[in-house]
């Protein structure tokens, strides 16, 4: 950066920034609506990693079946994750309602109203805490998510990846400096908006922008080079078999996943290791399950990618004896009629799979 290129001021940047989210600042989401600390919250989680299009639907529906705090922490896990279902990330559904739970019976419905108190529950990391209390109870704090990032790596000219920890450490100082002391939900709300619809990462609006004239990035035309990304790293590809087990009477048997790791606490189809050729596959799940088997299909293999890795799932459809089935952890497997399986959590992907009602590619095996 040369030596007249100079950061803008935080008194000017908080003013023109509100102005312009006066005029052009979204004001009719859902969450802006009744903002108190629940509502916010679960938005707030919601919105981690996953962008508004695709949350109003979700939150709206949540909302709904779970209107306050004590209705969230009365539910079972299950059902929460039902809800959540689709939305990925599942880890932030598990600790939405551990976290409703705790509020509820050891704070007494009470949420916490300083950031240092709320990040320390279970889900709620330091940007988002701010969000909550600068949105819902209206004092003074910063946050750092995504768009944030995004634009304050660019109007400062920020050239090193954001995930570093002196990079990150710079922008956190950076954010503080711009929050201003009145209006702060508002700022909040509009430093987002501005990330999220004008200085989006690919095709931002920078004609449009209200600090145009005072990037950096813009005026030493990097715009499209910033943020820096990620170092990239090869994303692994894994296999696994996956069981569409069958019962003749129509009743599909499903796998209550743990709380931890992939999908945690959803119900999905049980997995076989894909070292397994696919003739000791079939052995594995007579010998696992003790089961008759009457018809094997092997269907067209579906990808699903996670932030680290890339997951290829190649389902083996069966026809079986229920009867013949000894379940030992009663708690695991789970026999489910096809028209029950809408009530169920399911990861996006099975069930878009078990939702498919021509699929294309399948292998008859004789």
């Amino acid at each position: 950066m040369s030596a007249d290129k100079k950061l803008i001021s935080a008194k000017t940047f908080s003013k023109r920034l509100l102005e312009w989210f006066d005029q052009h600042g979204r004001k009719d989401l859902p969450w802006q609506i009744n903002k108190t600390p629940y509502r916010v919250w679960v938005s707030e989680i919601m919105l981690q990693q996953t962008q508004v299009s695709a949350v109003v639907d979700y939150y709206t529906r949540f909302m709904k079946r779970f209107p306050e705090l004590s209705s969230l922490a009365s539910a079972d896990q299950d059902e929460v994750l039902e809800y959540w279902a689709g939305l990925g990330y599942y880890a932030r559904g598990r600790n939405l309602h551990k976290c409703a739970q705790i509020i509820a019976n050891e704070l007494k419905g009470v949420f916490p109203d300083t950031t240092e108190e709320l990040a320390a529950l279970p889900g709620i990391g330091r940007s988002t805490a701010g969000a909550i209390i600068s949105i819902a109870h209206r004092k003074p704090a910063s946050i750092l998510d995504g768009n944030v990032k995004r634009v304050l790596c660019r109007i400062d000219a920020i050239q090193s990846w954001s995930g570093e920890r002196e990079t990150e450490k710079k922008l956190w100082q950076r954010s503080e400096e711009l929050t201003p002391t009145k209006r702060t939900d508002d700022y909040t709300q509009a430093i987002m908006d501005l990330g999220a619809t004008l200085c989006t990462r690919s095709k931002p609006k920078c004609d449009i922008c209200p600090f145009s004239k005072d990037c950096l990035a813009k005026q030493l035309d990097l715009v499209s080079q910033l943020p820096k990304s990620k170092p990239k790293k090869a994303i692994p590809l894994k296999h696994t078999w996956a069981l569409e087990m069958i019962s003749s009477e129509g009743a599909l048997l499903l796998e209550k996943r743990p709380d931890t790791g992939i999908w945690g606490g959803l119900y999905s189809l049980p997995e076989l290791d894909f070292t397994l050729s696919f003739d000791e596959a079939i052995y594995e799940v007579q010998r696992k399950f003790k089961v008759g088997i009457t018809q094997t299909t092997r269907e067209s293999p579906l990808t699903h990618t996670f932030s680290h890795y890339k997951l290829e799932i190649h389902p083996i459809r069966l026809i079986v004896h229920k009867s013949d089935i000894e379940l030992h952890e009663a708690n695991q497997w789970h026999w489910v009629e096809t028209e029950n399986l809408d009530s169920l959590g399911l990861p996006a992907p099975i069930k878009k799979y078990l939702n498919t009602s021509e699929r294309q590619g399948t292998l008859p095996l004789d």
